[in-house]
């Protein structure tokens, strides 16, 4: 492969972890997997959102910035390459979503403190499905607190994330995962592989799946 640092991103329930599991495995890098299900406000945001919104987003900040510090700056001697199913970005992304105009603000400048002292990734790969199969995927991994998240919210997370992608001329590989099965479909693991060993220019670079 090309990069020693690559990310996944991509909406609720888009198959981030599922492909980062995958070309973990294949390349023998080290895993760094988001572990969201530590965030105590999580179920309480999906059941009061306004008022749980700001210590939910302040709580995944600072998680996601302990993990990333101490697993990016530790050497680590057998692994080379690192792959990530999380962008530390998220955080702003989400909060710009789900916390008022004030609110945001401060986390904002919170953010821009933390997120210089960060390794970047070196390419962005972007899971991008409709919002139809994002449902049906939620549906399927039944975490109980996610059922009733609204065709809405998961339209503006989509959006928030196309928009800062493109505004910041980021290296992406934007992959239409409409029908993706990276666990049950070699071919689509494949082409994921191939694409990983090609040098990219600033932007987005789009892939489809057969």
């Amino acid at each position: 492969m090309k990069y020693n640092f690559v990310t996944i991103e991509g909406n609720i329930g888009a198959g981030k972890t599922t492909l980062a599991h995958l070309l973990s495995k294949h390349y023998n890098a080290r895993l760094i997997l988001e572990e969201f299900a530590d965030n105590p406000f999580l179920p309480k945001f999906y059941e009061n959102p306004k008022q749980f919104a700001f210590p939910l987003e302040l709580f995944f900040m600072a998680e996601r910035y302990k993990q990333l510090k101490e697993l990016l700056h530790t050497q680590d001697l057998f692994n080379s390459i690192t792959i990530s199913d999380y962008l530390f970005t998220k955080c702003l992304l989400f909060a710009k979503v789900n916390l008022p105009a004030d609110e945001f603000r401060l986390y904002q400048n919170l953010f821009d403190i933390i997120h210089q002292q960060l390794v970047q990734p070196e390419l962005l790969i972007y899971l991008h499905s409709p919002v139809s199969r994002l449902q049906q995927n939620i549906r399927k991994r039944n975490r109980s607190y996610e059922q009733q998240i609204a065709d809405d919210y998961l339209f503006s997370i989509q959006e928030t994330y196309t928009q800062y992608i493109k505004q910041h001329n980021i290296k992406t590989l934007f992959i239409d995962a409409s029908n993706a099965d990276f666990l049950g479909n070699e071919k689509h693991l494949q082409i994921v592989i191939e694409a990983l060993d090609k040098e990219y220019e600033q932007g987005q670079h789009y892939i489809t799946l057969p």
